[in-house]
Protein backbone atom coordinates (compact mmCIF):
# COMPACT_ATOMS: atom_id res chain seq x y z
CA UNK A 1 0.00 0.00 0.00
CA UNK A 2 1.61 3.40 -1.11
CA UNK A 3 0.64 6.46 0.71
CA UNK A 4 0.75 10.18 -0.15
CA UNK A 5 2.55 12.75 2.06
CA UNK A 6 3.33 15.42 0.07
CA UNK A 7 0.66 17.21 -2.31
CA UNK A 8 0.53 16.51 -6.06
CA UNK A 9 0.49 18.70 -8.41
CA UNK A 10 -3.40 19.27 -9.72
CA UNK A 11 -6.78 17.39 -9.32
CA UNK A 12 -6.23 14.87 -12.09
CA UNK A 13 -3.10 13.53 -10.09
CA UNK A 14 -4.70 13.08 -6.99
CA UNK A 15 -7.68 11.25 -9.30
CA UNK A 16 -5.28 9.31 -10.71
CA UNK A 17 -3.57 8.17 -7.47
CA UNK A 18 -7.04 7.05 -5.59
CA UNK A 19 -9.21 5.73 -8.64
CA UNK A 20 -6.64 2.81 -8.64
CA UNK A 21 -6.22 1.96 -4.70
CA UNK A 22 -7.36 -1.16 -3.67
CA UNK A 23 -9.89 0.47 -1.27
CA UNK A 24 -10.44 -0.47 2.15
CA UNK A 25 -13.56 -1.96 4.00
CA UNK A 26 -14.82 -1.47 8.29
CA UNK A 27 -12.99 -4.76 10.26
CA UNK A 28 -16.81 -5.19 10.76
CA UNK A 29 -17.98 -5.44 7.16
CA UNK A 30 -15.16 -7.90 6.87
CA UNK A 31 -16.19 -9.96 9.67
CA UNK A 32 -20.40 -9.67 8.84
CA UNK A 33 -19.28 -10.85 5.56
CA UNK A 34 -17.32 -14.11 6.42
CA UNK A 35 -20.11 -15.05 9.11
CA UNK A 36 -22.35 -14.86 5.92
CA UNK A 37 -20.18 -16.43 3.76
CA UNK A 38 -20.61 -19.85 5.80
CA UNK A 39 -24.34 -20.00 4.88
CA UNK A 40 -23.99 -18.36 1.58
CA UNK A 41 -26.20 -20.70 0.03
CA UNK A 42 -29.17 -19.02 2.03
CA UNK A 43 -28.46 -15.85 2.26
CA UNK A 44 -29.98 -12.86 -0.14
CA UNK A 45 -28.80 -9.61 -1.77
CA UNK A 46 -31.32 -7.69 0.64
CA UNK A 47 -28.84 -9.48 3.62
CA UNK A 48 -26.00 -8.59 1.88
CA UNK A 49 -27.21 -4.81 1.05
CA UNK A 50 -27.77 -4.42 4.82
CA UNK A 51 -24.04 -4.95 5.34
CA UNK A 52 -22.76 -3.08 2.47
CA UNK A 53 -25.10 0.27 3.55
CA UNK A 54 -23.13 0.43 7.11
CA UNK A 55 -19.78 1.18 4.73
CA UNK A 56 -19.68 3.80 2.65
CA UNK A 57 -16.42 2.17 2.10
CA UNK A 58 -17.89 -1.28 1.28
CA UNK A 59 -20.54 1.01 -0.95
CA UNK A 60 -17.75 3.03 -3.10
CA UNK A 61 -16.11 -0.45 -3.42
CA UNK A 62 -18.93 -2.15 -4.88
CA UNK A 63 -20.36 0.15 -7.11
CA UNK A 64 -16.48 0.77 -8.39
CA UNK A 65 -16.21 -2.79 -9.17
CA UNK A 66 -19.31 -3.57 -10.87
CA UNK A 67 -18.82 -0.62 -13.19
CA UNK A 68 -15.64 -2.11 -14.25
CA UNK A 69 -17.11 -5.66 -14.57
CA UNK A 70 -20.47 -4.69 -16.43
CA UNK A 71 -20.92 -6.44 -19.73
CA UNK A 72 -20.95 -2.96 -22.49
CA UNK A 73 -24.30 -4.73 -23.81
CA UNK A 74 -25.84 -3.51 -20.57
CA UNK A 75 -27.27 -0.42 -21.11
CA UNK A 76 -29.10 -0.05 -17.89
CA UNK A 77 -27.50 1.34 -15.22
CA UNK A 78 -27.37 -0.51 -11.06
CA UNK A 79 -28.07 2.49 -8.97
CA UNK A 80 -28.91 0.69 -5.57
CA UNK A 81 -26.64 -1.75 -3.75
CA UNK A 82 -29.60 -4.63 -3.34
CA UNK A 83 -29.23 -4.72 -7.21
CA UNK A 84 -26.09 -4.47 -7.89
CA UNK A 85 -25.58 -7.76 -5.65
CA UNK A 86 -28.67 -9.43 -7.78
CA UNK A 87 -26.75 -8.55 -10.85
CA UNK A 88 -23.30 -9.64 -9.85
CA UNK A 89 -24.47 -12.44 -8.28
CA UNK A 90 -24.23 -13.81 -4.63
CA UNK A 91 -21.48 -16.33 -4.78
CA UNK A 92 -19.49 -14.11 -7.27
CA UNK A 93 -19.62 -11.07 -4.73
CA UNK A 94 -18.18 -13.22 -1.80
CA UNK A 95 -15.51 -14.15 -4.29
CA UNK A 96 -14.90 -10.07 -5.28
CA UNK A 97 -14.67 -9.05 -1.77
CA UNK A 98 -13.61 -11.71 0.76
CA UNK A 99 -10.05 -10.74 0.91
CA UNK A 100 -10.95 -7.11 0.87
CA UNK A 101 -8.47 -5.09 2.89
CA UNK A 102 -9.42 -3.50 6.29
CA UNK A 103 -9.20 0.50 7.38
CA UNK A 104 -7.92 -0.63 10.81
CA UNK A 105 -5.24 -2.43 9.63
CA UNK A 106 -3.85 -0.23 6.75
CA UNK A 107 -4.10 3.00 9.28
CA UNK A 108 -3.21 0.46 12.44
CA UNK A 109 0.21 2.81 12.76
CA UNK A 110 -1.79 6.05 11.91
CA UNK A 111 -3.99 6.58 14.88
CA UNK A 112 -5.48 9.90 13.89
CA UNK A 113 -6.09 9.41 10.67
CA UNK A 114 -8.14 6.21 11.70
CA UNK A 115 -10.29 8.45 14.07
CA UNK A 116 -10.74 10.89 11.28
CA UNK A 117 -11.95 8.18 8.93
CA UNK A 118 -13.73 6.80 11.22
CA UNK A 119 -15.54 10.10 11.94
CA UNK A 120 -15.78 10.76 8.19
CA UNK A 121 -17.41 7.35 8.01
CA UNK A 122 -20.34 8.31 10.87
CA UNK A 123 -20.80 11.23 9.57
CA UNK A 124 -21.93 9.75 5.78
CA UNK A 125 -23.68 7.35 7.97
CA UNK A 126 -25.88 10.14 9.20
CA UNK A 127 -26.41 11.87 5.92
CA UNK A 128 -27.31 8.56 4.14
CA UNK A 129 -29.86 8.48 6.82
CA UNK A 130 -31.34 11.75 6.72
CA UNK A 131 -31.08 11.84 3.03
CA UNK A 132 -33.76 8.88 3.19
CA UNK A 133 -35.94 9.71 5.66
CA UNK A 134 -36.67 13.25 3.50
CA UNK A 135 -36.66 11.21 0.07
CA UNK A 136 -39.48 9.31 2.21
CA UNK A 137 -41.52 12.38 3.50
CA UNK A 138 -40.84 13.71 -0.28
CA UNK A 139 -42.40 10.76 -1.67
CA UNK A 140 -39.41 10.19 -3.81
CA UNK A 141 -39.40 7.70 -6.72
CA UNK A 142 -36.55 6.02 -5.42
CA UNK A 143 -35.44 6.44 -1.67
CA UNK A 144 -32.85 4.12 -2.29
CA UNK A 145 -31.38 5.80 -4.70
CA UNK A 146 -30.69 9.22 -2.36
CA UNK A 147 -29.29 6.83 0.38
CA UNK A 148 -26.39 5.35 -1.65
CA UNK A 149 -25.87 9.15 -3.50
CA UNK A 150 -25.56 10.53 0.18
CA UNK A 151 -23.11 7.75 1.23
CA UNK A 152 -20.85 8.63 -1.78
CA UNK A 153 -21.07 12.11 -0.77
CA UNK A 154 -18.01 11.78 1.15
CA UNK A 155 -15.69 9.52 -0.82
CA UNK A 156 -13.09 12.18 -1.57
CA UNK A 157 -12.43 13.04 2.13
CA UNK A 158 -12.54 9.44 3.17
CA UNK A 159 -10.11 8.38 0.48
CA UNK A 160 -7.87 10.96 1.33
CA UNK A 161 -8.09 10.11 5.15
CA UNK A 162 -7.20 6.36 3.99
CA UNK A 163 -4.44 7.30 1.64
CA UNK A 164 -2.90 10.81 2.35
CA UNK A 165 -3.45 10.74 6.11
CA UNK A 166 -0.61 12.30 6.90
CA UNK A 167 -2.21 15.76 4.84
CA UNK A 168 -5.32 15.18 6.51
CA UNK A 169 -3.84 15.44 9.79
CA UNK A 170 -2.39 18.72 8.23
CA UNK A 171 -5.95 19.80 7.49
CA UNK A 172 -7.58 18.61 10.74
CA UNK A 173 -4.99 20.92 12.91
CA UNK A 174 -5.78 23.91 10.28
CA UNK A 175 -9.62 23.96 11.74
CA UNK A 176 -8.23 23.32 15.19
CA UNK A 177 -6.29 26.34 15.25
CA UNK A 178 -9.22 28.27 13.50
CA UNK A 179 -12.36 27.05 14.39
CA UNK A 180 -14.08 29.50 11.58
CA UNK A 181 -11.89 28.24 8.91
CA UNK A 182 -14.00 26.38 6.54
CA UNK A 183 -13.09 22.33 6.14
CA UNK A 184 -13.25 23.33 2.30
CA UNK A 185 -10.61 26.16 2.75
CA UNK A 186 -8.62 24.27 5.12
CA UNK A 187 -8.77 21.15 2.39
CA UNK A 188 -7.82 22.87 -0.74
CA UNK A 189 -4.66 25.09 1.48
CA UNK A 190 -3.29 21.60 2.04
CA UNK A 191 -4.18 19.64 -1.21
CA UNK A 192 -4.17 22.87 -3.24
CA UNK A 193 -7.00 21.67 -4.96
CA UNK A 194 -10.61 21.40 -3.66
CA UNK A 195 -12.63 18.72 -2.84
CA UNK A 196 -15.69 19.06 -5.42
CA UNK A 197 -12.73 18.57 -8.17
CA UNK A 198 -11.86 15.09 -5.94
CA UNK A 199 -15.66 13.90 -5.87
CA UNK A 200 -16.29 14.87 -10.06
CA UNK A 201 -12.84 13.21 -10.50
CA UNK A 202 -13.45 10.05 -8.63
CA UNK A 203 -17.14 9.41 -10.08
CA UNK A 204 -15.96 9.84 -13.82
CA UNK A 205 -12.94 7.73 -12.76
CA UNK A 206 -14.51 5.12 -10.86
CA UNK A 207 -17.28 5.08 -14.33
CA UNK A 208 -20.30 5.53 -11.86
CA UNK A 209 -24.37 5.70 -12.99
CA UNK A 210 -25.24 8.75 -14.55
CA UNK A 211 -27.72 9.07 -12.34
CA UNK A 212 -26.00 8.68 -9.07
CA UNK A 213 -23.09 11.47 -10.74
CA UNK A 214 -26.12 13.61 -11.09
CA UNK A 215 -27.28 13.53 -7.69
CA UNK A 216 -23.60 14.38 -6.34
CA UNK A 217 -23.66 17.28 -8.80
CA UNK A 218 -24.50 20.82 -7.03
CA UNK A 219 -25.13 22.29 -10.88
CA UNK A 220 -28.17 20.71 -10.51
CA UNK A 221 -29.28 22.20 -7.40
CA UNK A 222 -32.94 23.04 -9.13
CA UNK A 223 -33.25 19.34 -8.93
CA UNK A 224 -35.43 18.39 -5.63
CA UNK A 225 -33.39 14.98 -5.76
CA UNK A 226 -30.04 16.59 -5.60
CA UNK A 227 -30.89 19.48 -3.13
CA UNK A 228 -32.41 16.39 -0.73
CA UNK A 229 -28.78 14.26 -1.50
CA UNK A 230 -26.80 18.23 -0.63
CA UNK A 231 -28.28 19.36 2.23
CA UNK A 232 -28.36 16.29 4.20
CA UNK A 233 -24.55 16.04 3.59
CA UNK A 234 -24.20 19.38 4.48
CA UNK A 235 -26.68 19.24 7.78
CA UNK A 236 -24.35 15.99 8.96
CA UNK A 237 -21.18 17.59 8.68
CA UNK A 238 -22.53 20.74 10.15
CA UNK A 239 -24.08 18.87 12.83
CA UNK A 240 -21.00 16.58 13.65
CA UNK A 241 -19.39 20.14 15.16
CA UNK A 242 -22.36 20.58 17.39
CA UNK A 243 -25.63 21.81 17.57
CA UNK A 244 -24.54 25.22 18.21
CA UNK A 245 -22.65 25.32 14.93
CA UNK A 246 -23.13 28.91 12.93
CA UNK A 247 -24.21 27.19 9.81
CA UNK A 248 -27.19 25.02 10.74
CA UNK A 249 -29.73 27.70 10.80
CA UNK A 250 -29.40 28.24 7.22
CA UNK A 251 -29.34 24.23 6.69
CA UNK A 252 -32.63 24.11 8.72
CA UNK A 253 -34.27 27.04 6.58
CA UNK A 254 -33.28 25.74 3.50
CA UNK A 255 -34.36 21.61 4.44
CA UNK A 256 -37.81 23.45 5.39
CA UNK A 257 -38.35 24.80 2.24
CA UNK A 258 -37.00 21.38 0.40
CA UNK A 259 -39.78 19.04 2.66
CA UNK A 260 -42.79 21.80 2.97
CA UNK A 261 -43.20 21.09 6.61
CA UNK A 262 -43.72 23.13 9.57
CA UNK A 263 -40.60 24.53 11.63
CA UNK A 264 -41.29 22.91 14.84
CA UNK A 265 -42.48 19.78 12.97
CA UNK A 266 -39.09 19.90 11.32
CA UNK A 267 -37.23 20.13 14.51
CA UNK A 268 -38.91 17.19 16.17
CA UNK A 269 -38.12 15.44 12.77
CA UNK A 270 -34.13 16.29 13.22
CA UNK A 271 -34.14 15.45 16.81
CA UNK A 272 -33.51 19.26 17.91
CA UNK A 273 -32.41 19.27 21.41
CA UNK A 274 -34.69 21.10 23.33
CA UNK A 275 -32.39 23.57 24.54
CA UNK A 276 -30.88 24.86 21.18
CA UNK A 277 -34.37 24.97 19.33
CA UNK A 278 -34.80 28.20 20.18
CA UNK A 279 -31.86 29.92 17.72
CA UNK A 280 -33.68 27.47 15.05
CA UNK A 281 -37.70 28.99 15.07
CA UNK A 282 -37.61 32.60 13.85
CA UNK A 283 -40.41 33.01 16.28
CA UNK A 284 -37.91 33.09 18.94
CA UNK A 285 -35.70 35.84 17.29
Amino acid sequence: MSLLDKPLNAADAYVSFLAHQDMPVLRQTAKQLASLRESADSVNAKRLAAVVLGDPLMTMKLIAHLQAVRHSSQNHDITTIDRAIMMLGVSPFFDAFSDAPTLEGMLGSHPAALIGALQVIARARKAAHLARDWAIARHDLDVDEITVAALLGEAPELMCWTFAPALMTRVKRLQAADRNLRSSVAFRAVFGVGKVDLQIGLINAWNMPVLLMTLLDASHAENPRVRNVRLANNFARHLANGWDDPALPDDIDEIERLLHIGREQLLLRLGTPAEHAHRFNPADE
